[in-house]
């Protein structure tokens, strides 16, 4: 087995093999969060290309990410956990996802989890999960489903046996269980009551299936799982129902990371557009300039797009010490302002990746759409990454907050 596995060479029975938990080390600061997290950023930007182009998942590059400690800033303080707010959370996944967009989605469930073990799991559950994360531990994903109406309608069922759960279904969009060491199962019981259940990656009755085939985010292997009779024991189910009646900044908390990502995919396309322009471009022919990084219309349109990224990193900052006040002290208010301030950044953030990674191809020319620069994974990622959740939604969930005091939805895409 390769540090870099080619996905192509992985079947139904072979996964890649992941490093054990040991002890990974616990960040104590925001700065040091930022400085590690460039530190891994700046370790992982070259083979990013290469990544994506192969399809080589990032087998190694996880481990070492894990590892540093950036997968665990939002475990409680009182776990052991440095607790950090997620201006900082979200800084830390936009430097990684600038350097591969890839590898930053692959915390946004994690975080999540922990969230939803600190909001409705058991003490015992949270501290044995904890503790395992703060050791190392990663989780992936096993949240959404291809056939059914909507992204909120579940069909994977759960159900008592005796003392334990038996679970059954069929997940798509499974970003990171395939390099996860456990799998949270979103499910239902016959009553239509919602429970996370977490498996072992390598669990009897759990099958991860590589088949992400989309054109963009290629190495976050998000494919199919597929659940058949799994038997888990109760300390391993989360009935998180019993959260859904009061105000919780979850779906906030998913969302803030989405931004975070789209964030890194603009600043990083804005990084190679000017790159390029100064370094291979050509000046236009009506310009009567010797020099691409003189044509007026090419420096007008990177100050807009400095300008837009900065109003973006400004937002997805104020978003987070947003959040964080929503979960010091979650109340309907707290929790509504919270997903509104989260879904201007997500909005921004959209457009502006959009953007971006089309303003390169502009102001570079014919010669940056080359394949041995492959920029185009700049747009591809974008374009993929953003349809999480359709910006369109948004614009009148922002204005009905401000114009009719009409709180937002809550679940996890507002």
């Amino acid at each position: 087995m390769t540090e870099h596995q080619s996905a192509a060479s992985l079947t139904k029975t072979s996964l890649p093999i992941l490093e054990e938990p040991k002890g990974a080390h616990v960040v104590s600061s925001a700065d040091e969060a930022i400085e590690i997290a460039k530190r891994f950023a700046a370790k992982i930007a070259e083979g990013a290309s290469e990544r994506d182009r192969q399809r080589h998942l990032p087998v190694a590059e996880i481990a070492e990410f894990t590892q540093s400690g950036l997968w665990s800033l939002n475990v409680p303080k009182e776990y052991g956990g440095p607790d950090l707010s997620y201006s900082t959370i979200a800084e830390v996944i936009s430097i990684v996802a600038a350097a591969d967009p890839s590898i930053g989605q692959l915390p946004q469930n994690h975080i999540d989890f922990i969230d939803t073990l600190r909001t409705t799991a058991t003490p015992e559950q949270r501290a044995e999960f904890f503790r395992a994360i703060l050791a190392g531990t990663r989780s992936g994903n096993a949240f959404s489903e291809l056939g059914s109406r909507t992204a909120a309608d579940f069909e994977t069922k759960i159900t008592r046996r005796g003392d334990d759960y038996v679970v059954n279904g069929r997940k798509f969009y499974s970003s990171g269980a395939l390099l996860a060491h456990i799998v949270p199962i979103t499910t239902v019981d016959p009553e239509g009551r919602l429970y996370i259940a977490v498996a072992d990656r390598n669990a009897r009755g759990l099958t991860i299936i590589d088949d992400w085939s989309s054109f963009g985010q290629r190495t976050t292997a998000s494919g199919t799982v597929i659940i058949e009779d799994l038997v888990l024991p109760a300390s391993r189910v989360i009935p998180t129902y019993t959260s859904q009646d009061s105000p919780s900044a979850n779906g906030a908390v998913c969302q803030i990371v989405h931004a975070a990502v789209d964030t890194g995919i603009a600043r990083r396309a804005i990084e190679d557009t000017i790159a390029f322009v100064r370094n291979s471009a050509r000046p236009w022919i009506d310009s009567g300039k010797a020099k691409a990084v003189e044509d007026p219309y090419t420096i007008s349109d990177i100050g807009d797009l400095k300008i837009k990224l900065h109003a973006t990193e400004a937002l997805l900052a104020r978003a987070g010490r947003v959040l964080d006040a929503a979960v010091a002290n979650p109340t309907v208010e707290t929790v509504a302002a919270a997903s509104i301030a989260v879904a201007k950044a997500k909005v921004l953030s959209t457009d502006l990746a959009l953007l971006a990674t089309n303003k390169l191809f502009e102001h570079g020319g014919a010669r940056s759409t080359l394949l041995k620069n492959n920029f185009d994974r700049h747009w591809r990622n974008a374009r993929v990454h953003t349809v999480h959740d359709p910006v369109r939604w948004k614009h009148p969930i922002i204005g009905n907050y401000y114009l009719n005091h009409v709180l937002p939805p809550r679940h996890s895409w507002i």
